[in-house]
């Protein structure tokens, strides 16, 4: 992948040429520890001649290497990226998401930058065609699309599910158009205006700003028949749901939960719940790989599927 190739020294990114890039998952730095590397759901070391188990063959990351990371994936500008560092993380070209951590910076309560990095987390986007085609047709009524909460531990692949759900809407000329509230641009990644990843020709995309914003400027713009938008968390996030579901438009959207009993507690969530706004629960599993479908429920928790 080329961007690995402008992010990282010379050394790692010719060890990590050698992989097949559709197994690599993660790169992570952390200052004065191993390079470590996901890499078809397992765990390595970065050594001098390749991947290894090996923590004494490893190659140690440095400070300055994690601090060059940063100031590659810039473009040299860390003024151009400080609204993205304040919340920890760097998008590049292709869709590649950079989670950054080192001493933040406050004033009055509100972050105004982070300094001294000293760790960070190359995250690798995939598109994996096809990976939401068995759950499709529990999340119709007839012809009708259903809201549809996606549920997953981070790196379970809810991002990757989402994306090809609105690809295979597209794809079936189903006759939907889909608003994707790419907020952290992950979902179809847009650089220079182009969509990077294939979220159907049925899909527009607003990239960055807030769900709040985009929920209410976006149904007035464009009149989307579904909304997708990833990692509800806040209080706005929820109201925006129902904002959106009492306009009449449909919900694909994800949460962050490891099982349907974690998702009850989540704070603000319960109304949601209780009014059966979602009608669909997909939840995601990496074991035993990545993507596994553990169950897919209707909106009284009774189970329809699972792999």
């Amino acid at each position: 992948m080329e961007i690995l190739k402008r992010l990282l020294s010379q050394l790692v990114y010719n060890i990590l040429n050698n992989l097949d890039f559709s197994k690599l998952f993660e790169v992570r730095l952390r200052s004065g520890q191993p390079i470590i590397v996901n890499y078809g759901g397992n765990i390595y070391f970065v050594g001098e001649n390749g991947l290894t188990n090996d923590e004494s063959k490893s190659l140690i990351a440095e400070k300055e290497d994690i601090t060059q990371v940063v100031v590659n994936a810039s473009n040299c500008s860390l003024y151009a990226v400080n609204d993205q560092l304040k919340q920890g993380y760097i998008n590049c070209n292709g869709g590649v998401r950079i989670g950054v951590v080192g001493e933040i910076v406050a004033e009055n309560g509100n972050i105004i930058t982070v300094k001294n990095y000293n760790g960070l987390n190359i995250r690798i986007p995939h598109e994996v065609r096809g990976c939401s085609l068995n759950v499709l047709p529990y999340l119709f009524n007839d012809k009708e699309f259903l809201n549809t909460l996606i549920i997953s531990s981070p790196g379970a692949g809810k991002t990757t599910f989402l994306r090809d759900v609105c690809y295979q809407i597209s794809n079936h000329n189903m006759p939907f158009n889909i608003l994707v509230l790419d907020e952290r641009n992950e979902i179809a990644s847009c650089y220079d205006g182009k969509n990077t990843l294939n979220v159907g020709k049925f899909t527009d995309v607003i990239t960055g700003g807030n769900k709040t914003t985009g929920f209410i400027n976006g149904i007035r713009s464009m009149s989307p028949d579904i909304i997708c938008t990833d990692e509800l968390g806040s209080k706005q996030d929820y109201e925006s749901v129902m904002i959106a579901n009492t306009c009449g438009v449909k919900l694909l959207a994800s949460i962050h939960a490891s099982s349907v009993a974690e998702l009850r507690y989540k704070q603000d969530f319960n109304k949601l719940i209780t009014d059966k706004i979602f009608k669909r629960y997909v939840v995601l599993s990496n074991r035993p790989k990545k993507g596994t479908v553990q169950g897919v429920f209707d909106e009284n928790f009774r189970l329809m599927y699972s792999e």
